[in-house]
């Protein structure tokens, strides 16, 4: 997903959503043990996700600290 698309969503929805993206890594990281990663690139883009969703908590963390 874009930055963009992801700085539209709400806290919840990002944790939630980086929950998931956080299974599926896992899941890909068990099936290249096995030996059957159809995607490897995958796994490049979930990081990126997971990372850009965890700035923009932080971002909103820190405003929030800001105002307060």
């Amino acid at each position: 997903m874009k930055i963009k698309e992801l700085r539209i969503l709400a806290s919840d929805d990002l944790a939630q959503k980086e929950k998931n993206l956080k299974k599926d890594l896992f899941d890909l990281r068990y099936q290249r043990k096995i030996g059957r990663v159809e995607k490897p690139s995958q796994f490049k883009q979930i990081k990126r996700t997971v990372a850009r969703i965890l700035t923009i908590l932080n971002e909103r963390a820190k405003e929030n600290d800001r105002k307060s």
